[in-house]
């Protein structure tokens, strides 16, 4: 399977510290079950100090090979540490419970 190919490539470079894969195929006019267009979201201080095209350009060296011959479209984001912590605080926390049965 090739999103597995890609999960462990990346995992393996990257040693992300958050890691999705997502086979985007279905959205597209291909046959079904297609493996040709992905989305990764790949968080990794291995990112800390680059710029976007740096970060793109160290996923797509990594999966070069499978850029060449399998997967037709990839949607890459990436971030640091600290860039997913602000993307993904926007939810605030629910109240603490104050004990409504005692």
């Amino acid at each position: 399977m090739i999103q597995e190919v890609i999960e462990t490539k990346l995992h393996n470079a990257l040693q992300p510290d958050y890691l999705s894969v997502e086979n985007e195929s279905y959205m597209h006019n291909v046959p079904p079950g297609s493996e040709s267009h992905f989305k990764v979201v790949v968080v990794s201080s291995q990112f800390e100090g680059l710029k976007l095209i740096a970060r793109h350009r160290l996923v797509n060296q990594t999966l070069a090979d499978e850029l060449g011959t399998h997967i037709h479209a990839l949607a890459i984001h990436t971030y640091t540490q600290d860039e997913w912590k602000e993307r993904t605080s926007g939810s605030p926390d629910s109240p603490l419970c104050m004990g409504g049965g005692h």
